[in-house]
C-alpha cells in the first residue's frame, strides 16, 4: 500500500502516515471502544443492509469495515479507503484474521481517487470526512461512485465546545503550558471539527449534488479511552486530542503537575465503568440523486 504525499491533501497524507496513523494503531483498541457506538448509529441511519456494496471512507484500522461486512453479508462487499498506510496495514491484518472475504482496502485519497462510477450502494464514514482540503470536490467525487438509488451516511464531531471529553483536558493544562504555538485552524479548515457547523455540512453536500440531506444531533456519553483506571485514562487524554496537540506544539514534557491537573479534571467523571463524559456529533444522511 503506497500513496504519495501530493495533491490538495498532501499535508493530511503526511500527517496520517507519519504522525497520527501510528499512534492510532497503537491505541486502536481504546479508540475503537470509545467511538464504536457513534459509528453504529450512522450505519443504522444509512439503512445499510444485506447485499449492499459499501465504500468506507477513512476506514482507519478497519473496525467499521468489518462491522459493515457483517451487515452486508456474503452477497455484499465493503471497500475500505484511507490515506494512512499504517492504519490500512492493521485493517488488512484484522480482515485476514477473521477472515472477511467480502472486505478489501485501497490506500487512496477519497477527494481525488477515481472510484468506479456508480459502483456503490452506499458511502459510509465514521469521523473520516473532516480532513478534506476541498470538501465540496471530495463529496462530489464520492457521489460519482454511488449508484443512482444509493446514498451517503456519516458521523462527524460537533464543535469542541460541545465535547467535554476533549475540551476539559485541554482546559486543565491551559495555565501550565504555553499555548501560543498551538495551531488554531481557520473555521472549516481540515481537522476534527471542520464540519461542526450543521449549516455548513448541508451547504457542502448540496453544492456537491446530494439531495434529501439530514443532519441530526447525536448527544451521548462516551467511555474515554474505552475504559480503564483513572490513571490509564489520564495517560490516554495526554496522548490523544487537543491536549496532546497543545503539548506537542509547545515542546512541553508531561510533568507531574500537568498529569495532576488532567487527573483532577477527569476524576469527577470516573465511574465503575471508566471515565464517562458527554460527547456530541452529527449523524448525516443524504441521497446521491
Amino acid at each position: 500500500m503506497s500513496l504519495s504525499a501530493s495533491g490538495p491533501n498532501s499535508e493530511q497524507i503526511r500527517y496520517w502516515n507519519e504522525q497520527s496513523g501510528p499512534k492510532w494503531v497503537r491505541l486502536e483498541t481504546r479508540l475503537d471502544e470509545q467511538i464504536a457506538p457513534l459509528g453504529l448509529a450512522a450505519m443504522q441511519t444509512g439503512g445499510i443492509g444485506a447485499g449492499a456494496k459499501v465504500l468506507d471512507v477513512g476506514c482507519g484500522c478497519g473496525q467499521t469495515s468489518l462491522q459493515l461486512a457483517e451487515r452486508v453479508g456474503e452477497s455484499g462487499s465493503v471497500l475500505g479507503a484511507d490515506i494512512s498506510g499504517p492504519m490500512l496495514e492493521r485493517a488488512a491484518a484484522r480482515a485476514k484474521a477473521v477472515p472477511a472475504a467480502n472486505v478489501s482496502f485501497v490506500h487512496a485519497d477519497a477527494q481525488t481517487h477515481t472510484f468506479p462510477q456508480g459502483a456503490f450502494d452506499a458511502v459510509f464514514s465514521r469521523f473520516g470526512v473532516m480532513f478534506f482540503a476541498d470538501p465540496v470536490a471530495a463529496f462530489a467525487n464520492l457521489r460519482r461512485g454511488i449508484a443512482d438509488s444509493g446514498g451517503l451516511a456519516f458521523v462527524c464531531w460537533q464543535p469542541l465546545s460541545e465535547n467535554p471529553w476533549m475540551s476539559e483536558p485541554m482546559a486543565a493544562i491551559a495555565g501550565l503550558v504555553d499555548l501560543s504555538n498551538t495551531p488554531r485552524p481557520a473555521p472549516g479548515a481540515p481537522g476534527p471539527f471542520s464540519m461542526g457547523d450543521p449549516d455548513r455540512v448541508r451547504a457542502i453536500l448540496g453544492d456537491a449534488g446530494y439531495t434529501s440531506i439530514d443532519v441530526d444531533p447525536l448527544r451521548t456519553e462516551v467511555s474515554l479511552g474505552g475504559g480503564g483506571t483513572l490513571d490509564e485514562i489520564v495517560d490516554f487524554a495526554l496522548e490523544m486530542g487537543p491536549a496532546s496537540a497543545a503539548l506537542k506544539a509547545s515542546g512541553q514534557d508531561v510533568t507531574q503537575e500537568i498529569r495532576d491537573a488532567v487527573r483532577d479534571a477527569l476524576s469527577p467523571h470516573a465511574t465503575g465503568k471508566g471515565v464517562r463524559m458527554d460527547a456530541a456529533a452529527w449523524v448525516v444522511a443524504a441521497r446521491a440523486r
